[in-house]
């Protein structure tokens, strides 16, 4: 499956910034999807996803400020990101998860003080 994200930018802290991330396939019940981060210099990070069942889970760092949200009919989710500060900078990346990883091109989001 390929995965397709946007929504990236520049913004000052405080702002807010929607990410999306529309898969090549209809979604499968038991497709787990979510949100990676990398910053410069930094490990690949975990920043949400949604549980099989639904449910959603995030990283204590974003928690609060990011929600998560799928749109089944359009075969995407979003990652609506308030409250937004200059540690949020890094390149998103969407994933998808069924038996194997397949992972978006990654958009930039860059926060300034």
């Amino acid at each position: 499956v390929q995965l397709q994200a946007s929504g990236g930018g520049s913004v000052q802290a405080g702002g807010s910034l929607r990410l999306s991330c529309a898969a090549s396939r209809s979604m499968f019940r038991d497709d787990v999807m979510g949100w990676y981060r990398q910053a410069p210099g930094n490990q690949r990070e975990f920043v949400a996803r949604f549980r099989v069942d639904g449910t959603t889970v995030y990283a204590d760092s974003v928690q609060g400020r990011f929600t998560i949200s799928r749109d089944n009919a359009k075969s995407t989710i979003y990652l609506q990101m308030n409250s937004l500060k200059p540690e949020d900078t890094a390149v998103y990346y969407c994933y998808l998860y069924n038996q194997r990883y397949s992972w978006g091109q990654g958009t930039q989001v860059t926060v300034s003080s």
